[in-house]
């Protein structure tokens, strides 16, 4: 992979990061259930890079470059409670990913 495509790939995932700080108000269940992935998830692939690299990535400082502040704190700030049918629909979604 070459420099460009390397900085090019950062730069969207920058803003990435962006966009989704921008937009609290997007919970993480409805990434999930939306499209399978969440701010939690980006944090573990984040580990999962660095790990790859030989670069050891605490988990909660990955959260915290994802969410731009501290896990615990963008929670208090923005994370509503879920409802019943997301509950529902993320349970449903997870049960059908299982091998049968």
């Amino acid at each position: 992979m070459d420099n460009s495509t390397i900085e090019l790939e950062a730069a969207a995932f920058r803003r990435l990061l962006s966009h989704l700080r921008e937009h609290p108000e997007v919970q993480n269940i409805e990434l999930m259930l939306l499209a399978d992935f969440c701010r939690n998830c980006l944090a573990k692939w984040y580990v999962e890079a660095g790990l790859e690299r030989g670069i050891a990535i605490d988990y909660e400082q990955a959260r915290e470059m994802v969410y731009g502040m501290p896990y615990a704190e963008w929670k208090q700030r923005h994370q509503q409670d879920a409802t019943p049918e997301q509950r529902a629909a993320f349970e449903a979604r997870q049960n059908a990913k299982k091998p049968s």
